[in-house]
């Protein structure tokens, strides 16, 4: 492959079509990190939304370092994967500490702080510090499988390191940073899994092209069946409250709060896995009145349907015990906009907000 031909179309590509992305009009290193942290399993157009109101409430990395943890996983819902979050956070306490509130510019630096791994160290010290360093993620990986017309899986440690390299010698010194942006948003916008080859700026370098292989690259390792789950929730309505719990920090969504419930084990309906949930979980007997909707989400290999209910204590009002969750209470239905939840749990809200035959909840 011609490499300086390669690099001057693509650069020259990038240069006519790249998105305006808020952090590349101004690659400071703090707005640079965020924005790669939030594009880990993220569509680039929520994240603009979203790092549009963090950098309005976090503006850098002292009012990070100083916020609760309930604001910075209040303002992430909605993004997922929220140890990233908590990373970051944990990430400014020891910028604050190590660096005196200084973004580290050292590439073994950037590597060490919480969250961050190998692309994303590569990714700021190419952006935001003009320093010759791959970011290879999952669209330089496909880009590069076919330029070079890989037969061995990518994301193998053989597979990836042929990349690096080829990344790490081809990168040009005076637009480092551009040019790992130039792969990335040419893998999202062109070289995507169904590639556009006929107006392709640089298929005169492709091997995989050239041999008729696109189809057949990237090599992927064979795919797991998703996991299929059912649960049920309750949301229980006490004097014009409902009840909701923060979940462990060793749980799923640490830290998140929730409704009671969880799955439904095999030979019960959901309303009996909701009735034992409830005992089990906050050691109280409710009976489900209706049925309010089913929600559906994903999280890594699981597939969840969820059968949410309205409840009503069965019998006489007790206070709840939380056996599983750290703390909970019960809030105004209005007041739950203040709280992070599972996105599971947030459907069930808009649902509940939309759905007319309980707006008598949300009244104050």
């Amino acid at each position: 492959m011609d490499e300086t031909g390669f690099t001057r179309a693509l650069l020259g590509w990038y240069d006519a079509n790249g998105r305006d992305l808020p952090w590349r009009r101004h690659p400071e290193p703090y707005a640079v990190w965020v924005s790669e942290i939030m594009a880990q399993q993220t569509q680039m157009d929520r994240v603009v939304e979203y790092h549009t109101r963090w950098m309005g409430r976090f503006p850098d990395i002292h009012s990070l370092a100083e916020a609760h943890e309930e604001d910075v996983l209040n303002l992430w819902e909605g993004l997922g994967y929220y140890s990233r979050a908590r990373n970051m956070r944990r990430a400014a306490h020891l910028i604050e500490e190590r660096f005196g509130g200084d973004f580290p510019s050292d590439i073994e630096d950037i590597r060490s702080l919480p969250g961050v791994g190998d692309y994303t160290a590569g990714a700021v010290a190419s952006i935001a510090f003009n320093q010759r360093e791959p970011a290879v993620d999952a669209n330089v990986l496909r880009v590069f499988a076919r330029l070079l017309d890989m037969d061995i899986p990518v994301r193998d440690r053989a597979g990836r390191n042929m990349i690096e390299d080829a990344v790490r010698r081809i990168i040009p010194a005076d637009r480092p940073g551009d040019f790992n942006q130039a792969i990335m948003e040419f893998g999202a916008l062109v070289c995507r899994k169904n590639p556009l080859c006929e107006t392709c700026p640089v298929r005169e370098y492709c091997r995989a092209l050239e041999a008729g292989t696109v189809p057949l690259r990237p090599v992927l390792p064979v795919s797991r069946q998703p996991i299929r789950i059912d649960m049920a929730t309750g949301f229980l309505v006490h004097e014009g409250c409902v009840l909701i719990q923060k979940r462990k920090l060793t749980d799923v969504w640490p830290g998140l709060w929730e409704f009671p419930g969880g799955c439904v084990e095999p030979g019960e309906t959901s309303e009996q896995a909701l009735r034992r949930e409830y005992l089990e979980e906050v050691e109280l007997a409710v009976e489900p009145v209706e049925k309010i909707t089913v929600v559906r989400y994903s999280y890594t290999r699981y597939r969840v349907t969820m059968d949410c209910f309205l409840c009503r204590y069965a019998g006489d009002p007790t206070e709840p015990v939380f056996n599983e969750a750290v703390r909970g209470g019960f809030v105004r239905p209005a007041e739950l906009s203040g709280y992070a939840l599972p996105s599971g749990h947030r459907k069930l809200v808009d649902h509940m907000l939309a759905d007319m035959r309980f707006s008598h909840l949300f009244t104050d």
